[in-house]
């Protein structure tokens, strides 16, 4: 009887109870990630800040949001997932609702930029890497597909409501509705997501005992400035590194804080263009799942060469596109743009995995950084251009350049590497 109530008990593997709960809380703190866009008006007209003042901010934010990702990392080897995730959490729906007390734009930058970018820096594209490590063997590229994809596309699908609760209320109860957001997806992360498999007796989907990782008790920092000492050493984790500086300049950085306006220049309502946003939301679920089953099956070189080659020719034709609706080029910008989004994420991550073995994680962490420091450089720059030059042209065209570059480096990577020794974490 007791062997019975075991099987149906564990019908479903507990790392796909693991991997959902952690798409909960991806979608959940991104949330905060999609208002600069949508609140960037709001701001400047009640306050009479300046979009690169505004931008600065969310320079700041993703710069946080990436240079924490590798220490995240090591402190969910040194103290686990659960405690680490829970915490971002609470930080990421304090700096939310502190923000409807500012008055300064140094507040902005504190709790927009400063809390929000090391909570969600917490929950960065390095938790999905740690996951997908220690929980999967089996179906690796598809589950880094998924996490990724309910990460990006959270901070894109609540565009639309965050839109019309600022259009229809003001931007404060929009910011205080993503702080809810944030902390309601808490207590599930304390209830369902568990360290590794052998705290539940199991051992990743699709492996062995022999995959199961014990934990690093040394310190945090120190695992991943070791991390990053062996890993720059090599050219692989350079040409990986430019690759997704690159791709968060022309994301996260271009698109996500400077679409919405760029568009509202062009005679486009707010509204109307935070849901072409949601659109790209909702197509990158679609290509980032597909990219990681393609990640399964072709060499991730060729896959990163036709994404940041197509993106590129797209950024290149988007000046041409703008209007004051929504026309059919247009539309198919966007769906290409979504289906593109972070479909980056899935290849790089394997080519990391192959590269550095164990260590992968916490060196997937050191890539991410550079992902938004590019993001943060374009954000500024961006807002920058539009304030001297009344027009995003420039940055559109330079983005769709460094996106060729992007391609190229991708295909300087080395086919196949012997992974790094599982101590380099230690």
């Amino acid at each position: 009887m007791t062997e019975l109530k075991a099987a149906r008990t564990r019908r479903i593997h507990p790392a796909w109870w693991v991997a959902a709960v952690t798409f909960l809380a991806l979608v959940g703190a991104s949330g905060f990630r999609s208002v600069p866009g949508v609140l960037m008006e709001p701001l400047h007209h009640e306050f009479g800040w300046s979009v690169s003042t505004i931008s600065a901010a969310a320079a700041v934010n993703m710069a946080l949001y990436g240079l924490t990702s590798p220490f995240a990392a090591a402190l969910m080897e040194r103290f686990g997932i659960r405690r680490v995730v829970t915490g971002a959490l609470l930080v990421v729906s304090a700096g939310s609702g502190l923000t409807v007390f500012m008055t300064a734009s140094w507040q902005l930058i504190l709790c927009w930029g400063v809390l929000v970018g090391l909570g969600t820096g917490s929950m960065a594209l390095a938790l999905v890497a740690t996951v997908t490590g220690r929980w999967f063997v089996a179906r690796r590229g598809l589950v880094s597909g998924v996490l990724t994809a309910g990460g990006a596309a959270g901070q894109l699908v609540f565009l639309p409501v965050i839109s019309q609760v600022a259009e229809t209320y003001g931007w404060r109860p929009a910011a205080l509705g993503v702080a809810f957001a944030a902390l309601a997806v808490a207590p599930f992360v304390v209830w369902l997501l568990r360290d590794r498999p052998s705290d539940v007796g199991v051992v990743p989907y699709g492996g062995t005992a022999a995959d199961n990782v014990a934990p690093v008790r040394t310190g945090a920092a120190r695992i991943a400035m070791r991390a990053l000492f062996s890993a720059w050493r090599t050219k692989p984790f350079w040409y990986l590194a430019a690759g997704m500086m690159i791709c968060g300049a022309t994301t996260m950085g271009l698109i996500q804080p400077h679409f919405i306006p760029a568009a509202h220049d062009h005679g486009m309502p707010m509204t109307m263009a935070a849901g072409l946003l949601a659109v790209v939301g909702l197509c990158d679920i679609a290509g980032t799942i597909a990219s990681g089953w393609l990640t399964d099956r072709i060499d991730p070189r060729l896959l990163l060469l036709a994404y940041y080659v197509l993106r590129g020719l797209s950024l290149i034709a988007l000046p041409s596109l703008f209007g004051p609706d929504i026309q059919t080029n247009m539309l198919a910008f966007i769906v290409f743009y979504g289906l593109d989004w972070v479909a980056t994420i899935p290849p790089t991550m394997a080519l990391a995995r192959a590269h550095f073995g164990a260590s992968a994680p916490v060196v997937f962490g050191w890539i991410f950084a550079s992902h938004q420091l590019g993001a943060a450089l374009m954000a500024l720059g961006a807002g920058i251009v539009r304030d001297e030059l009344g027009s995003y042209d420039l940055a559109w065209y330079l983005g769709g350049a460094l996106c060729v570059v992007a391609g190229v480096l991708s295909l300087m990577v080395r086919r196949t590497a012997v992974p790094a020794a599982g101590p380099a974490l230690a």
